[in-house]
């Protein structure tokens, strides 16, 4: 087998193929030998009927296809390691020539991994955000611990508060008529929480259990009932019970029933040191995507669109799986988003084309370095996904795959390149 190849445009090349015409003899008499049982000739028993029999018969062409795919996979793949292709899809076939007595003539054409043109990558002048942690952000994180072990009080004189939760009735009317949804009893509803209609929950404060009242309000001009859109209403509303949230004072009690704390002083002071090391991570995390997307502004590169195809299959994959947690699937998603799996890998493209340009101007920046991670590096690598799962390091080991192996390495050595551009980057 004779096999040149030629680039094309846009990361292609075509394989061209010849085989010699007692190589494509073989692979036909190969197919005859496979497909001969399915063919019923009469006089013959099934899978007795002669090759020439079955030709004459059916065209002298009935198994050349088959032929083609018994020969083509070995003479692809070894084309493809005597060229040393690193191919990103699968093959598109051409026969030039497929004759009896004649040398087999065929081209593949398939996208190859892009061949890239660093830049600069060394001495980046990249911006490292910082994100202080203000009292603020503390006050906020023992509010959420206040949230956590409020109670509900019931409240039965005084008037209604935001943030309390009514439980009441309502009844809307247009120019006098109901409306179809307009109508419920036994209804709860938090007050500011926007859910309803504007100026109905503002209109609901100073209420209290047990009165009546008429609230007047507009429906929004984008409403998704058209026939409402625009629309003045009226609601008449009857209070039927009112509950708030009472939140604990902040004080050496309260700490000790939420943490493992004594005094409100400890408890904040580790408040502080949590959200303080969680934005040093988001800070260095920022700064390597930052530097690692100034190196692929600097280097000339074009992506094969399957190559950004499978890193949407990716991410789309992710999104269901994240959906499922959320008890929800793919269809009920789409359906009630009125979006199409289409449109929703279309929202994926810059994300994944960002991606595949960062992963291949990384492996190029490895490969002008020289990098190569070393065990230690590897196990590093191993051993932060260990202590996610809270497991040892040996034990991880134990079930990892070749293919798993092979995903470490290449994680240690995308970190050695990520650590060369940011520690030698500019501010």
């Amino acid at each position: 087998m004779v096999t040149s190849v030629e680039k094309l445009p846009g990361n292609k090349v075509k394989i061209r193929f010849e085989a010699e015409a007692d190589v494509f003899e073989q692979s036909v008499q190969k197919a005859y030998l496979k497909l001969r049982g399915r063919v019923q000739i009469p006089g013959f028993r099934k899978g007795k009927a002669p090759r020439r029999l079955i030709e004459n018969m059916y065209g002298e062409t009935f198994f050349y296809d088959e032929a083609l795919e018994t020969l083509f996979p070995d003479a692809y793949e070894t084309a493809v390691k005597e060229h040393d292709l690193t191919v990103v899809d699968r093959p598109s076939v051409d026969v030039e020539q497929m004759e009896s007595g004649k040398p087999l003539i065929f081209t593949a054409e398939v996208f190859v991994y892009p061949q890239v043109q660093l830049g600069k990558y060394k001495g980046l002048k990249v911006q490292k955000e910082e994100r202080p942690v203000t009292d603020e952000d503390i006050d906020r994180q023992v509010q959420a611990a206040r949230e956590k072990v409020s109670r509900m009080l019931d409240i039965e004189e005084g008037p209604v508060e935001q943030g309390d939760v009514v439980t009441l009735d309502y009844a809307g009317t247009v120019d006098g008529v109901a409306f179809e949804g307009g109508a419920a009893q036994d209804q709860q509803l938090t007050i500011g929480s926007d859910q309803f209609i504007p100026g109905f929950e503002e209109q609901m404060v100073g209420m209290s259990v047990g009165e009546e009242r008429d609230l007047n309000v507009a429906f929004p001009a984008e409403y998704h009932a058209e026939e409402l859109a625009g629309k003045d209403a009226v609601f008449h509303v009857k209070v039927h019970a009112v509950q708030r949230k009472e939140l604990p004072d902040v004080d050496d009690d309260f700490v000790r029933d939420v943490s493992e704390f004594d005094t409100v002083d400890a408890y904040k002071a580790d408040i502080r040191a949590t959200l303080e090391a969680e934005a040093a991570a988001q800070v260095k995390a920022a700064f390597e995507n930052a530097c690692v997307e100034a190196a692929v502004e600097q280097a000339t590169l074009e992506i094969p669109q399957p190559m950004v195809e499978r890193r949407i299959d990716g991410m789309v994959r992710d999104f269901e799986m994240r959906l499922m947690y959320q008890g929800m699937n793919m269809e009920t998603f789409l359906q009630y988003s009125g979006q199409t799996e289409q449109t929703l890998r279309e929202r994926y493209q810059e994300q994944a084309l960002a991606r595949a340009k960062a992963e291949v101007v990384l492996d190029a920046i490895a490969k002008a370095e020289g990098f190569e991670p070393t065990e230690e590096e590897i196990d590093a690598e191993i051993q932060s996904y260990a202590d996610n799962r809270k497991q040892s390091l040996e034990e991880i080991k134990k079930t990892l795959s070749e293919s798993d192996n092979e995903y470490f390495a290449d994680a240690a050595k995308v970190a050695k390149v990520v650590a060369l551009l940011t520690e030698s980057a500019v501010q």
